[in-house]
């Protein structure tokens, strides 16, 4: 470990503890290793939890490296769990594991006696639920740790805990990328690579900054806009953000033979501008007549049919008007705007993502697509929402097949997970 690693661990001596830092910077390590020491000796007269924005994300960044032996050697045999299970036994304690994605999660631990806690990205979770821990951990000695990303300077963790660390008996640790010494040097060269703008600041820098100016300011319609498209392998999905006074708009996604992703061809239909609303049958009939139109690239194969039709989550009538016509594979859109974005970001800025310049409507999207000024004077970080129907339904398509288009881009994107 790193020194900066070890004094954390023995340091951390608060009643709040709290790592906080770039991503892969070793923080989660260090915050890990003071979790498992403080379980062995923790009161006992009071219940340990861990919490994470969902008990699959804990499991995947916390449960999941504690059983790893090349990791915590033989002490990873002294955990067990299973994923999805509310409770945890590490080194013979049972541990209630929790997931706090939304307001509706502070009950949770109402009621609770805790003698500590292990927070896992608390930026994610709602400030009701980690108030109401904070209150809950009331055995004499509790302890609260955890770890989280940057995020606005406005976020209630900066403003109510890190600013305040005195009053609330707060101690913190801020890692940057370059505080792992153990990293390998073209890793970090292309993990700095993966993103720009806001994330770079944050994901790389661990900068608590503000989102300003445009969202994608990777694009590059010299670079990114297309004449041709290559063979594609697979037709991942078309995706839908729908309208009926804004703009409809379907783009056609697939993965090519150099395992690029490629914006295809786009539907678009802007009721104000054409004068003339349309119904979800209409739509679905539109959608229809211009998928039987789309060429399969360096064929005279006319016609295609997507894995998937991916549909903004809100259109529940037109989702029932694809299924009675008959549409295989629609499924609502994985709405996490933040991950969308990133994803989408990540992929702009890696060079693996390409629109065809017919793709109109979303070509035109991006460059202007920004952040809201106002939100981040809250505290929050939120699109504008103006001009925004084709880039939405970008995100949706990205974001929602990720786990198909995946296994075939490099390990770098791995961060945008």
């Amino acid at each position: 470990m790193s020194r900066k690693q070890l004094l954390s661990i023995v340091q951390s001596e608060a009643r709040i503890n709290l790592w906080e830092g770039s991503v892969r910077s070793g923080k989660t390590i260090a915050s890990l290793l003071r979790w498992l020491i403080y379980v062995a000796d923790a009161p006992r007269g009071g219940e340990l939890v861990m919490v994470g924005r969902t008990r699959d994300s804990l499991y995947r960044n916390i449960i999941g490296p504690l059983m790893n032996p090349d990791l915590f050697g033989d002490l990873a045999q002294q955990i067990t769990y299973n994923n999805g299970a509310p409770i945890a036994y590490i080194l013979g304690r049972p541990v209630h594991v929790l997931g706090a994605n939304d307001a509706k999660a502070e009950p949770k631990v109402r009621g609770m006696t805790c003698a500590g806690a292990y927070v896992d990205e608390l930026t994610t979770l709602p400030r009701t639920f980690f108030d109401q821990l904070v209150a809950r951990c009331s055995v004499k000695g509790a302890k609260i740790f955890g770890t989280t990303n940057p995020d606005n300077p406005g976020h209630w963790v900066r403003r109510e805990y890190l600013k305040r660390a005195e009053a609330v008996r707060l101690r913190s640790w801020h890692f940057t990328l370059d505080d792992n010494p153990y990293l390998d040097p073209d890793y970090v060269a292309a993990l700095k690579a993966t993103y720009t703008g806001l994330f770079y600041r944050r994901n790389i820098l661990g900068h608590w900054v503000q989102a300003e100016g445009a969202i994608y300011d990777a694009f590059d319609p010299q670079r990114h806009v297309v004449k041709s498209l290559p063979h594609m392998t697979r037709w991942l999905c078309d995706a839908i953000d729908y309208g009926t006074t804004n703009p409809y708009a379907d783009l056609l996604i697939g993965l090519g033979v150099d395992n690029n992703l490629y914006v295809a061809s786009e539907y678009r239909w802007d009721s104000r501008a054409e004068r003339r609303k349309k119904t979800d049958a209409e739509y679905s009939a539109a959608r229809r007549r211009w998928l039987a139109g789309v060429p399969h690239p360096h064929t005279n194969v006319l016609g295609v049919q997507p894995e998937w039709t991916i549909v903004d989550p809100s259109a529940a009538s037109y989702i029932e008007q694809l299924h009675r016509d008959g549409v295989s594979g629609v499924t609502p859109a994985d709405n996490s705007v933040l991950d969308g974005i990133r994803t989408v970001g990540t992929l702009v800025a890696a060079n693996r993502l390409f629109f065809h310049e017919s793709a109109k409507g979303v070509i035109e999207e991006m460059p202007g697509y920004s952040w809201d000024d106002e939100a981040a004077e809250k505290g929050e970080d939120k699109p504008i929402k103006q001009d925004d129907h084709s880039v939405d339904a970008l995100r949706y398509g990205v974001r929602t097949t990720e786990a198909l288009w995946r296994p075939h881009i490099p390990t770098l994107l791995e961060v945008a997970a």
